[in-house]
């Protein structure tokens, strides 16, 4: 989430750069809630202090043998108060609390302007897109044709947008996620892990599904628990709710997870083949940084994805998404998108982002430096969080 405190003491810019995203958000309402918790907090302290003294004064009383219920009347009306306030502070907390979640990040600088895809900025192009002399088939027809792909009945068991991958379409699956993992790991410095495919509410909302994008998650019934959409879920929420190192930084991460999507809203788009499926496989690149680590971070996690693409001599381009086609928590992200010969053009394969201290406000990640004197604590801050694909594996195919 933004920084309450950047946001009551820049609020025109704030709303600037939101309006950059399409956003017209009412950000003064935050504002004036910071107001009343601000006003709300004195008062409580005030309360307190007063309480305080009505103390050391009662007890001087009862000293010296002295009534003291005048003093202890007020007290008690004093703890009356403070309690209706603190039921009130808490009240407006929440406030302020579900109007930021419900705010996205702002757009980097470098982010260039723009309403939708049409104002995105191709940065450049590997390879030459392969040219047939006849229409060539898709993925999902070739697949068919070979028997290492059968749609129909994985619509039996799982209804659309499911797949079955057979013999040597499973083989080349497991051949694919295996490569990427061993070339990020032993190559590119990620550290592999295997992590939960269900996480809870609390990790959801740190990474930004929720509570914007519930309806685009599968959750388990009667459970506190959600199916997670991509590993950056879970890889992000490794390390929430402590405080790292400096030194430990950046921390990067990869995984090979199924992923799970209701695709709500994507009625009608892609319904053949392995592009856009409920259950689909994905590694995912994600590292923790420091504010002044993240920029050449993102390159160089764009570049790993890049470098997958590269090795199995697939044409691709770079493309830097324009304010108004940000994800959600995002400040800044190329796509990487792959030629499609059966249908004449790119597809998004990779999305690289980098997300500032926005989801790491929402997680509680956060780092100590080093103190200046080499005693004492350091100062903390927030840490930043980047992420993509290395690679979508069915979109890969």
């Amino acid at each position: 989430m933004l920084d309450i405190k950047s946001i009551r003491d820049n609020t025109a810019e704030v709303a600037a750069r939101l309006k950059r995203r399409g956003e017209d958000l009412d950000v003064e309402a935050v504002v004036a809630l910071e107001k009343e918790r601000v006003a709300a907090t004195g008062r409580v302290e005030e309360l307190k202090k007063e309480r305080n003294e009505l103390s050391r004064l009662t007890g001087q009383r009862m000293k010296n043998g002295e009534s003291a219920s005048d003093l202890q009347d007020r007290a008690r009306a004093i703890g009356e108060e403070v309690k209706i306030l603190d039921e009130n502070l808490k009240n407006i907390q929440e406030q302020i609390k579900q109007r930021l979640l419900a705010i996205p990040n702002t757009p980097d600088d470098s982010t260039p302007d723009g309403a939708d895809e049409t104002a995105n900025k191709e940065i450049h192009r590997w390879g030459e897109p392969p040219r047939f002399s006849f229409a060539p088939k898709s993925h999902g027809e070739l697949g068919e044709a070979l028997g290492v792909l059968d749609f129909p009945r994985a619509v039996k068991m799982a209804g659309a947008r499911s797949a079955l991958y057979i013999g040597a379409g499973a083989a080349l699956e497991r051949a694919l996620i295996n490569f990427m993992l061993d070339t990020h790991t032993s190559e590119n410095g990620y550290t592999e892990t295997i992590p939960p495919l269900m996480v809870n509410s609390a990790a959801m909302t740190g990474t930004g599904q929720l509570p914007k994008f519930a309806e685009d998650l599968f959750k388990l019934e009667g459970e506190d628990l959600w199916l997670i959409p991509t590993a950056e879920v879970p890889l992000t929420n490794i390390y929430a709710g402590e405080i790292l190192k400096e030194e430990s930084l950046p921390i990067s991460i990869t995984a090979y997870t199924p992923c799970f999507r209701s695709e709500a809203g994507s009625y009608g788009k892609d319904t053949a083949g392995l592009i856009r499926l409920h259950q689909f496989s994905k590694v995912e690149l994600v590292k923790l940084t420091t504010a002044e680590q993240a920029q050449d971070e993102l390159e160089k996690l764009t570049g790993h994805a890049e470098g997958i693409l590269q090795k199995l001599g697939l044409a691709y381009r770079r493309v830097a998404l324009c304010a108004g086609d940000l994800g959600f928590s995002a400040a800044k992200t190329y796509d990487l998108e792959v030629w499609v010969p059966s249908q004449e053009k790119y597809r998004e394969i990779s999305s690289c982002s980098w997300f500032t201290d926005y989801q790491a406000r929402r997680a509680s990640l956060r780092y100590s430096a080093p103190p200046p004197s080499g005693k004492g604590k350091g100062k903390t801050a927030f840490m930043h969080t980047i992420n993509g694909s290395g690679l979508a594996v069915g979109r890969t195919w």
